[in-house]
């Protein structure tokens, strides 16, 4: 019972074994070092250490106090009373009562307890082992003989008799302990291999975990986003339909009040004309000349304000209302405003972090430290001349995106002439068509000196009739669909443009700055 006991003190609470290497926490529990390091490995990406026995909580992770007493009773213990527990064997010779075995002789194949073990035959025949069962197995089963060797070329074990004669002579033997040292060996290679490959299967298992919550994360916040996107869609375009609606119900009433007024003067004007008609019928049925002939003449029975009769009242009717009076320019900005909403907060990953390629800039271009700012300057930067630099104004950025949507905004001057846009890195560097938006492999947007804002492609050019008053810009690309938009950054954001291609290679940010007319520097700043 006692034994029991002990045996439960020197249990790892995590392995449920007795100890192997015990270490101790700084709130007194022990464990297995591996134990206990396998748990701390696992919290390692929560951040928070705890002892799996109390839970007391560590900031930072615990150092292992090895615990030299525990280790040493846990060893005795072991020896004592391992082999026992573990085979169960007993004396062969104890008959009356079980008495736990030390020895098993192979040549008597017969377990022996302490006694029967000093008493046993010395004899180089009885050969000792640790107690089992299969003794059997421990001998040749054609000679009967102990197994002694282990043929290499054969991967058996086998007695001396094998080793001299028959279907394993002139094999490569070893004794069993060598051959036995060896293989021990060869498994703890392949052990040191698996454990580096759990090691490695486990960072995977925690880099996936940690992916799993970041997607879950992303998709939690792109959700929440979405709904309140969502929802001020509903919102502006309830506020648009009353509006509408609104504007729909007063032009009705003033047109109807406008039609009502000139019904009431026309059925006045009609019931003066049917007493006139009244009138000259009268004097057509008069049979006395004279009475007739004292009437005034007929034209003056008319009104002379009113000669021309409906045509003058032609000119003051209105057709009834047929919406040609709403505000549709108005209607179709703030639809196109919900639009470009949509496509700037759903459709676009970002934004891209961008850093201009100094190699490829002008020699007039002077690029920030930070590599954010591209601006023109007189003085020669006197860059070594390459294959990749511009002979122009311009600069490339050095990320090209071949997949994937993306986003970045520009700031420059609302002044001067500029270029902000995407070209190919195969765009020529040198000619008459290297500019951004003159060739087939570029797109641009941008401002010229007399104000006039465009897009370009391939020397096409289409100029933007609305008036743009920011200093900012958002260049949108979605590569898969083949699309390149310009918005501008007002409140709300504004749709300017939308390029549509089939791209074919990467593509790089690119800024052109022009020479300015007046005394000033062109610049533009690419915005983090």
């Amino acid at each position: 019972m006692a034994s029991a006991d002990l045996r439960d003190e020197l249990l790892c609470s995590i392995c449920l074994s007795t100890f192997k290497d015990p270490v101790m926490l700084r709130c007194g529990h022990n464990f297995c070092r591996v134990c206990i390091g396998r748990v701390l490995d696992t919290q390692d990406g929560s951040g928070v250490y705890s002892c799996p026995e109390c839970r007391k909580r560590f900031r930072v992770r615990p150092a292992l106090m090895r615990n030299i007493n525990l280790h040493n009773v846990a060893e005795r213990f072991m020896i004592t009373h391992q082999e026992q527990e573990v085979t169960g064997i007993c004396c062969t010779y104890c008959v009356d009562s079980p008495v736990p075995a030390v020895r098993s002789c192979l040549h008597c194949e017969a377990s022996l307890c302490d006694k029967h073990l000093r008493s046993h035959s010395k004899s180089p025949e009885h050969v000792l082992s640790d107690p089992s069962t299969s003794l059997q197995k421990r001998k040749c089963s054609v000679h009967k003989k102990i197994l002694e060797y282990y043929c290499t070329e054969d991967a058996a074990c086998i007695c001396a008799s094998y080793s001299l004669a028959g279907e394993h002579r002139g094999h490569r033997v070893e004794m069993l302990d060598e051959a036995s040292k060896k293989k021990k060996e060869k498994l703890r290679n392949v052990l040191q291999e698996l454990i580096t490959k759990r090691k490695k299967t486990e960072e995977r298992v925690r880099s996936l975990e940690e992916r799993r919550r970041k997607a879950q994360e992303k998709a939690a916040g792109e959700a929440e986003r979405v709904t309140a996107l969502c929802t001020d869609i509903r919102r502006r375009v309830d506020d648009l339909e009353k509006k509408v609606l609104s504007e729909i119900s007063r032009q009705e009433k003033e047109e109807s009040l406008s039609l009502s007024a000139q019904t009431h003067q026309l059925e006045i004007k009609k019931d003066e004309l049917s007493r006139k008609m009244r009138h000259i019928e009268e004097l057509c049925n008069m049979t006395d000349p004279l009475t007739v002939l004292q009437e005034p003449d007929t034209g003056d029975l008319c009104d002379p304000e009113e000669e021309g009769g409906d045509e003058d009242t032609g000119g003051h009717d209105k057709q009834p209302y047929d919406g040609d009076d709403l505000d549709v320019a108005e209607i179709s900005h703030t639809l196109r405003d919900v639009i470009s909403g949509i496509r700037s907060g759903i459709y676009v990953e970002g934004p891209a972090d961008l850093l201009l390629d100094v190699t490829t800039a002008g020699d007039n271009v002077l690029i920030s430290n930070d590599l954010k700012t591209a601006t023109w300057t007189q003085e020669e930067q006197e860059r070594p001349e390459t294959a990749k630099r511009f002979q122009n104004n311009q600069v490339m950025s050095r990320r090209g995106f071949t997949s994937g949507r993306h986003y970045w905004d520009v700031e420059t001057r609302r002044s001067g002439d500029w270029r902000v846009g995407m070209c190919y890195p195969s765009i020529d560097r040198r000619g008459r068509l290297l500019m951004i938006g003159h060739n087939h492999k570029s797109w641009s947007f941008g401002r010229s000196n007399n104000n006039q804002y465009s897009v370009r492609h391939d020397s096409k050019v289409i100029r933007l009739p609305d008036e743009i008053s920011s200093d900012r810009f958002r260049i949108c690309l979605d590569y898969e669909a083949g699309q390149l938009s310009f918005y501008e950054l007002c409140d709300p954001i504004r749709h300017l443009h939308t390029f549509t291609a089939n791209f074919s290679e990467p593509l790089h940010a690119a800024l052109y700055v022009g020479v300015p007319s007046y005394f000033g520097h062109h610049w533009i700043r690419i915005c983090s």
